[in-house]
């Protein structure tokens, strides 16, 4: 099974040279050399070494070379491999943390932070995937109040994961690729076939129910408390039926339901094609869900978008926007169609806008029958299209009664060509003129770079991914940009401008963050990954630094990891809703070397300062996960929210949890003497020598042992 592949990796990684066992997080500014960084030289931007692609495998002992950089190369690149390691264990019952440094304050939020990401990404007989096409894992970090954090995790039972996952044996064997994969062993089935959803992107809350995001499908709902799978979610559908929407015609709709039997896998004949022309020229297309969706905190909505299946491979995309209230109800729908070939990660919106940044794509010929023919993946049926020096945005009237007169199909063409990530924010601001000035800040890349097959270093003849891809140029790399638009009273565009960050911090930056409260609105402050840049090899990923930025005065300010701990994306909990800096951060900190993870919180004031941590908790060592991509905090907490069912008592759940917590109790404090001090009782005569007054003791304690317990989980 997976223990096979752990197996291999530890036998043959182990550190070079045994790093200092102090947690701590370590800060400096832009202005300073992070000194402070242990373990990490500072070269110049020149000695910076991408891993080398043809690195050896790691079985290659580190003893049998005299070359200390070959050793180093090595060291990294199974620090790599570790980041992204399959976890085939579940936690079920929620388990407390253990806090390794600091505690929580008294008056930290009640709340679940949850975290979704690929769980599964080597199976059980050699194949792996990208990623982006591992099975959905949801890590819940319940913080329950005094003091305590309860963990668990369970994978999203999507119907591939159930296909792929043995029920008895919990052994997986990958049948379907997904997108961005192709599968080493076993036949290769034409790709369109290997589609799944695997429910791995974001993760969200909303009126009370649990959802985890993917691209290319509808979302999955899970039941809050236990993580259990509820099925994939039909809301989108639900409110479609509510609105009726008009027929298509001409010939894109008749490609565009070919496209779609395609991507579902069922034969070609002529019952399906009849059925194709009466539902797709006659009827309405199904929607794909996109997995960044957006909040009006002012307005308390749900903002989702979605749009056709068949749109990443024809000339045209449909945007359709929902906006749901807090009870889930569909206030609106929009509908935009655009001239343009166009793939969305994600977007943005203000008061009167929702804002697209378009990444221009095209259709690949060679790549589709490749694809077709199961030679490559499927998403080798699409291309970047490079043609245009510059970037569309396109602003698309969020409400009905907006009087601009501008025609919003004609986009918006920022001066650089950028491929656009993630969105960190948008807003608007009117002048007494009748002017608006609308400011954009997102993590952006270069389309010299961004490949979708070889995201994370993915190579399909290979069962390890190569860091190389990751370590390229650094100004080719995700990095922040702030673009302003101003627009007069008819709206037409007066200024498009684009101010990079890297004139001022020069670093990768991604997974960009505000407090919630501001989405939509201007903000101060931003928070986001990045790196430190002074590793001699993989110099800019994995992430290893949080950076603040503050928009008012320019000011960075960040805090580093020690050397081989790697971060994921940080999430912004607000304490005071009229203080935007006035809140926690909470970070997953990834301890490579000795595969540990632990749930970091800082205090978002405080970063750049070496108070900023406010507490670090350990998840147990047989749950380390790999690396995740979004989380969401949920507000709402209960106590009995740790996940024990209505119908278990107390004991039953104790029962279930004791030995598992025996055993991470035994494996966090191992290397503790334990000291058991108390007061001195006064002098009492000696105790009787009777066993059976000795059995009626141990007895007595044993029932007001668990007479405390049973107080505990009230």
């Amino acid at each position: 099974m997976q223990a096979a592949f752990h197996h291999r990796l530890l036998f043959f990684s182990q550190p070079l040279n045994q790093p200092t066992k102090t947690s701590k997080l370590f800060f400096f500014s832009t202005t300073t050399t992070p000194s402070c960084c242990r373990c990490i030289s500072s070269p110049s931007a020149s000695s910076n070494t991408p891993i080398p692609s043809n690195l050896p495998d790691s079985s290659f002992s580190s003893s049998s070379s005299s070359s200390a950089t070959a050793a180093a190369a090595i060291t990294a690149f199974e620090d790599y491999q570790r980041l992204f390691s399959s976890q085939p264990a579940e936690s079920v019952d929620p388990l407390p943390l253990v806090a390794t440094e600091g505690s929580l304050p008294a008056d930290f939020p009640l709340g679940t932070y949850y975290l979704i990401g690929p769980g599964m990404i080597s199976d059980d007989h050699g194949s792996t995937v990208n990623p982006l096409d591992g099975h959905g894992y949801l890590r819940a970090f319940r913080f329950i109040g005094g003091g305590v954090v309860m963990y668990s995790a369970r994978y999203v039972e999507t119907e591939a994961a159930k296909e792929e996952r043995e029920a008895k044996t919990g052994e997986w064997r990958f049948r379907r690729s997904g997108i961005f994969s192709r599968l080493k062993s076993g036949w290769r089935a034409p790709s369109w076939t290997c589609i799944k959803n695997v429910a791995n992107t974001t993760v969200l809350t909303w009126a009370g129910r649990l959802f985890c995001l993917w691209e290319g499908g509808y979302p999955y709902e899970l039941e809050p408390k236990s993580l259990a799978t509820v099925g994939p979610a039909d809301f989108i559908t639900a409110a479609e039926r509510r609105q009726r929407r008009g027929g298509g015609g001409g010939v894109l709709n008749l490609a565009a339901g070919i496209t779609k039997l395609l991507i579902h896998g069922n034969c070609l004949t002529y019952d399906c094609l009849c059925g194709i022309f009466c539902t797709e020229v006659l009827g309405k297309p199904p929607k794909r869900t996109m997995s960044h969706y957006k909040i009006d905190a002012q307005r308390n909505r749900l903002l989702i978008l979605s749009c056709n299946v068949e749109d990443i491979i024809l000339p045209e995309t449909n945007f359709t926007f929902y906006e749901f209230d807090k009870n889930f109800e569909l206030i609106q729908k929009k509908k935009y169609l655009i001239s343009d070939q166009l793939m969305i990660h994600d977007w943005a919106f203000t008061d009167s806008y929702y804002i697209i940044m378009g990444n221009r794509i095209k259709t690949n010929i060679l790549g589709t029958f490749l694809a077709i023919s199961g030679l490559a993946p499927i998403i080798s049926a699409i291309s970047l299209n490079p043609s245009q020096p510059t970037t569309p945005i396109y602003l698309l009237p969020r409400f009905s009664n907006n009087t601009i007169s501008r025609d919003w199909r004609i986009p918006i063409e920022a001066p650089s060509q950028l491929w656009t990530c993630h969105v960190g924010n948008a807003y608007e601001e009117k002048d007494g003129n009748g002017k608006t000035k609308i400011k954009i800040q997102a993590s952006v890349c270069s389309y010299q770079w961004f490949n979708h097959k070889k995201l994370f270093g993915y190579d399909s003849q290979s069962s390890k991914l190569d860091p190389s891809f990751m370590n390229v140029e650094q100004q080719l790399l995700p990095h922040l940009v702030k673009i302003s638009i101003e627009l007069d009273a008819e709206g037409s565009c007066l200024l498009c401008s684009i101010v990079d960050s890297a004139t001022q911090w020069k670093n990768l930056v991604d997974f960009p963050v505000i407090n919630p409260t501001n989405s939509g609105k201007a903000n101060r402050f931003m928070y986001a990954c990045s790196t430190s840049g002074y590793r001699e090899f993989l110099p800019h990923f994995p992430f290893d630094i949080v950076v603040k930025f503050d928009f008012s005065n320019g000011i960075k300010k960040s805090l580093c990891t020690e050397s081989r701990k790697f971060i994921g994306e940080p999430m912004f909990i607000s304490k005071n809703a009229k203080d935007e800096e006035d809140g926690y951060i909470v970070v997953i900190e990834y301890a490579v070397f000795k595969q540990k993870c632990y749930l970091v919180v800082l205090d978002a004031k405080r970063i750049g300062y070496d108070d900023a941590i406010v507490v670090k908790l350990e998840v147990p060592k047989h749950l380390t996960f790999p690396f995740g991509f979004h989380g969401f905090w949920d507000e709402k907490c209960e106590f009995f929210d740790v996940g024990f069912g209505f119908d278990d008592t107390i004991e039953d759940y104790l029962n279930r949890i004791l030995p598992t917590l025996v055993d991470v109790i035994d494996d966090q404090f191992q290397d503790y003497d334990w000291i058991l001090q108390g007061h001195p009782s006064p002098p009492s005569p000696p105790p009787p020598t009777s066993p059976w007054i000795k059995a009626i003791g141990v007895a007595t304690i044993l029932v007001a042992s668990l007479g405390v317990l049973k107080i505990f989980f009230r």
